[in-house]
């Protein structure tokens, strides 16, 4: 998979941030404040994840949270729609 084009495989919010594993084996993690959705999100929301256009966006239904793996690679904050 190209750097280029960046996907995940794995998703998790744990102690505060929000962990990414990408297909190419980079991890990224950023503050779940940056996604206020998330920060106030019970747990079992948080792992009610599923992965979008085959990795290259997160979504969280029941808190209605979307994230693009390309916008967090470039420092992006907030709810944005993935795709």
């Amino acid at each position: 998979m190209a750097n280029d084009d960046p996907r995940a495989v794995r998703v998790a919010v744990r102690r505060g941030f929000l962990v990414v594993d990408l297909v190419d084996g980079r991890r990224l993690s950023v503050p779940v404040e940056w996604f206020p959705r998330l920060l106030h999100a019970s747990q079992v929301q948080r792992d009610e994840w599923k992965l979008l256009d085959e990795g290259r966006g997160i979504r969280w239904a029941s808190v209605d949270e979307d994230v693009s793996v390309a916008g967090l690679l470039r420092g992006g904050r907030g709810s944005r729609r993935a795709v």
